[in-house]
């Protein structure tokens, strides 16, 4: 069996000799961050605290930075006397060090680590994971426990879904009616909340020290329901359709009221008003506050399911707030379906949510980005949204959770058998800027809900933005991966990670 190593490394090779045997008396020395990840690790697996060193030791986390080293890399090098791990930067030995945590395995009494040499490099740039607290409102605990599980498999960015028509999710100082009229409600009529600016702080503090970037998205012209219950006067009047109201009649929560809550699950029906300046002074606040609180690089607006927007309002609206971003020294981050403005600021990153097969433009609006010499984030429905239902089992006793529109259930092996590069035909690897595996929240409501629909299926997403192309190396197969995640089971159990024990892994137990 390949060595329980995911994301698949971009090298892997078994060593002759007998494995580095790990013990209470191991001592370990190197970079104190990188350190205490590995403790972070070893104790929940094996119950040893190992004996942390200044000086010779028998574990060495190091630093050595090359000209030609990629950024994020790291080298592992096992034999019987000691482990080294060397990172290219301190993301490169975090990164090696959740390796090495992924390699400690049980022989007989003994934990040991095997003889191996690992060189490993990221395949693309951005590697996230999307969690939307706005549908339901996830806390500060469970937003830095989701962080921890998406940096052990060497994804970067965590993309935080805010607002939306059911409730907004952050503080402004220059919007308080946001979060004092338009926080308190969910779907379903479970409760509300929000981020706070110091929870927001602690959000991207924790997430730096994971070595991952947050962005931050406000969805809109549509999903702004949740606007207008704090500025009625720049959204419009809710536009229901014959769609909307079967996904009303199958779900419930009612249609949606001018100045009511939303509950609901229906998509589509709000919009902000497009030829108000009212409304860009809101954008304005909002984006320049939210800019100023976030380190990271992008800004997401989102541009989704604009239904009750006319094509040309759409446009304009695109076009004025991606330069609004842009003007403010960030990257707009937009859905495709923003791609249909031609005007879009040019330095807009472009996310693909469409199917594997693209549908009714969506490949289309997807090269606008890519046209104006941006990258796109690939994010295909039917493949990496975490929050589809996984197929029926024996193990299902209660209802479901997640559901079912693209193309759903989606399987693990749906989830893994995809290829980024393949998916807008004839787009080059260099215009794809990584992977996102959204979690949308209609059905997800406790930290055990995100565990249990993210995984395993984020393995299989953190194996597409990392590891090399499918056909360049023999661990990128369905076989291989099935195997490597089995042999996980026991660490994310130690790791308090409710995984859903899929019939398509073969588990390992201890």
């Amino acid at each position: 069996m390949s060595l329980p190593v995911v994301p698949a490394p971009a090298s892997i090779t078994e060593a002759a000799g007998a494995p580095f045997r790990l013990t209470a008396e191991t001592s370990v020395a190197g970079d104190q961050d990188a350190v205490a990840a590995l403790a972070a690790l070893v104790t929940p697996r094996t119950g040893m605290t190992l004996t942390s060193s200044e000086g010779d030791a028998a574990i060495r986390l190091r630093l050595a930075a090359a000209e030609t080293e990629a950024a994020e890399s790291y080298r592992i090098e096992v034999d019987e006397t000691a482990v080294v791990v060397t990172g290219a930067d301190t993301a490169g030995l975090f990164y090696g060090v959740q390796t090495l945590g992924q390699l400690i395995r049980r022989d007989g009494d003994r934990w040991v680590v095997p003889a191996v040499d690992i060189a490993d490099a990221p395949r693309f740039a951005y590697r996230g994971v999307m969690l939307d607290v706005a549908r339901h409102f996830h806390g500060v605990d469970t937003v830095k426990g989701y962080i921890d599980r998406a940096a052990s498999l060497k994804l970067n960015a965590l993309h935080l879904h805010l607002t939306d028509d059911q409730g907004w999710r952050i503080e402004l100082r220059s919007r308080p009616e946001l979060t004092e009229r338009a926080s308190g409600t969910a779907v379903g009529g479970d409760p509300g909340g929000f981020y706070t600016r110091d929870d927001y702080r602690q959000i991207v503090e924790y997430a730096a020290s994971r070595h991952m970037i947050v962005v931050p998205e406000i969805d809109m012209p549509g999903h702004t329901h949740a606007v207008g219950l704090a500025y009625p006067a720049i959204t419009e009047e809710p536009r229901v359709n014959d769609e909307m109201r079967q996904v009303i009649a199958e779900f419930g929560g009612g249609e949606p009221r001018a100045g009511e809550a939303y509950q609901g699950m229906a998509v589509g029906f709000s919009s902000l008003r497009i030829h108000d300046e009212a409304t860009y002074d809101f954008v304005a606040d909002v984006f320049g506050e939210l800019a100023a609180m976030t380190p990271g690089p992008y800004l997401h607006f989102g541009g989704d399911e604009s239904l009750s927007t006319s094509d040309e309002d759409f446009a304009v609206f695109v076009t004025r707030v991606s330069a609004l971003i842009a003007d403010l020294g960030k990257t707009p981050v937009a859905w495709h379906e923003a791609g249909a403005a031609a005007d879009i600021a040019d330095t807009t990153v472009g996310q693909y949510w469409g199917f594997l097969t693209p549908q009714e433009g969506a490949a289309e609006k997807a090269r606008t980005f890519v046209d104006n010499d941006a990258p796109l984030i690939l994010s295909p429905a039917d493949a990496v949204y975490l929050d589809m239902q996984y197929p029926a089992s024996h193990e299902a006793a209660a209802p479901p959770l997640g559901l079912t529109w693209a193309n759903g259930p989606t399987s693990v092996e749906r989830a893994y058998s995809w290829e980024p590069s393949d998916v807008i035909p004839g787009l080059e690897e260099s215009a794809i800027l990584g992977v996102e595996a959204p979690l949308w929240a209609e059905t997800v409501r406790t930290a055990a809900d995100i565990d249990a629909m993210a995984f395993p299926r984020i393995a299989a997403a953190a194996e597409a933005a990392w590891s090399p192309a499918t056909g360049r190396s023999e661990l990128r197969t369905w076989s291989s991966f099935r195997e490597r995640v089995g042999a996980l089971g026991p660490l994310w159990s130690r790791l308090g990670i409710a995984f859903h024990p899929s019939d398509e892994i073969p588990w390992v137990t201890e």
